[in-house]
């Protein structure tokens, strides 16, 4: 098993050091070659655009000072598999990273995520591909965005608390914008004790939060997830079933994130009798740990903002059979979390024609969440109102649904990649899709 430095372990570039080598042009070629060239364009003219923002004319890149002084906080909180993972190596050496390094999964390595307290393992700051632009059309909206970086392996409990105390210790009024199961950090420090001696909370913007949980963990704990699909097309030597039981079932992070209540259709999914006897199941003791997350969450209020991604092919529902689950499939969600798993009770929800990777990414609903911050409202978006039936009621049932079981979805993107055959933006493509719907 390679342990050796890889091109990879070489990109720990905090946004403070891109955003830099983006105004001042910069390590042009490394970033080409990480972003690719149409988003270092687009990236490169916002980042100008942030500092101008921040500065005043001939003022120093000073990116630091400028950070601590900057009006406005807003906390940017990650999803899952949001934030780079990996493990100190001895001084002089750069750090070594597990998530996400093509080279370690090839290798064989992902095993390593697997999820012990006290492992070593340590987040290295947010994958900047999804999450950069945001930040910076925030900065140039007047506001001060920082990252929340976080081990999103752990329970989500912890990393709640963790949150809670970087936004007590910063001491500034704030809000926080958060895609994902960022969401749910944030409604559970929010809450209960973690609360406690915070800041004033302007506004909370929820991105393609599964506040009732996603399928797709269902499939992940299956092996019939794409993204765990896709990561041992990558991977060598394991397969995705294995993949599934030695590393994502081991993460407290993803059974916080199965499907409850009334999404849940009447399963009881964090009880292991509900799953087949295959292996391809909740580990027990990690179930019993997410039973308290629903009621550690804060309920919406007035500071909520709801923002959901329709039109992709999403998982809305599922019901045990022989083969395992059987999956309903519509285009009621972003490709990851369902609209109907999206809203809170009591709460508007606004809809975005965008997949769950790039609601960060888009500038439309960027716009929408500036709006958001600054009014609690957009008229960029549809709104639908917390007594409004949604289109899950009327699309779900009709021609644009379909239903395929684990072991069809076993069939689907089989194989192993060629890594070395593909060129660095077929490389990145991947890398960058690998929470893309796969094939029916």
């Amino acid at each position: 098993m390679s342990t050796a430095v890889t091109p990879y372990d070489r990109l720990i570039w905090t946004d403070v050091q891109v955003e830099h080598w983006l105004v001042s042009d910069e390590h042009k070629r490394e970033l080409v070659i990480w972003f690719g060239h149409d988003n270092w364009e687009e990236l490169r003219e916002l980042a100008k655009r942030a500092h101008r923002a921040r500065t005043a004319p001939g003022d120093a890149l000073d990116f630091d000072a400028l950070q601590r002084t900057a009006p406005r906080r807003v906390w940017i909180i990650p999803g899952i598999m949001g934030t780079q993972l990996g493990r100190e190596r001895p001084a002089g050496e750069p750090p070594d990273v597990l998530w996400l390094d093509a080279m370690d999964v090839i290798h064989g390595r992902l095993p390593e995520l697997r999820y012990h307290e006290r492992d070593g393992i340590r987040s290295y700051g947010v994958l900047l591909h999804g999450l950069l632009r945001l930040k910076l059309r925030l900065v140039i909206a007047g506001y001060d965005a920082r990252f929340f970086e976080y081990d999103w392996r752990e329970p989500v409990q912890i990393s709640a608390a963790r949150l809670a105390a970087d936004i007590r210790a910063d001491g500034r009024r704030c809000s926080i914008v958060a895609h994902s199961m960022g969401g749910l950090v944030a409604r559970c420090a929010l809450s209960g004790s973690y609360a406690e001696s915070l800041p004033a909370i302007d506004r909370v913007v929820l991105l393609g939060t599964p506040n009732s949980g996603a399928w797709a963990a269902v499939q992940a704990l299956r092996g019939t997830y794409a993204v765990v699909r896709r990561l041992a097309m990558l991977d060598a030597g394991h397969s995705a079933e294995h993949l599934a039981r030695e590393v994502f079932a081991s993460l407290p992070s993803l059974h916080d994130l199965l499907p409850s209540g009334a999404f849940a259709e009447g399963q009881d999914l964090l009880d292991p009798r509900a799953w087949p006897a295959d292996g391809l199941a909740v580990n027990p003791a990690l179930a019993i740990r997410s039973r308290a997350l629903q009621a550690a969450l804060a309920p919406a209020d007035a500071r909520f903002a709801i923002i959901a991604g329709f039109g992709q092919r999403t998982v809305t529902g599922a019901r045990r059979v022989a083969a395992g689950f059987r999956y309903r499939f519509s285009p009621l969600g972003d490709g990851t979390v369902a609209v109907r798993s999206a809203r809170m009770a009591g709460q508007p929800l606004w809809l975005a024609r965008c997949s769950h990777s790039n609601l960060p990414r888009d500038a439309l609903v960027a716009r929408a969440v500036i709006e958001l911050l600054d009014d609690g409202t957009t008229p960029t978006l549809s709104r639908l109102e917390p007594d409004e039936a949604g289109p899950d009621e009327t699309v779900e049932r009709s021609a644009y649904a379909s239903e395929l079981d684990d072991e069809q979805l076993r069939r689907t993107l089989n194989g192993k990649l060629d890594w070395g055959a593909l060129s660095a933006d077929a490389r990145r493509e991947f890398l960058e899709g690998l929470n893309d719907p796969g094939p029916l």
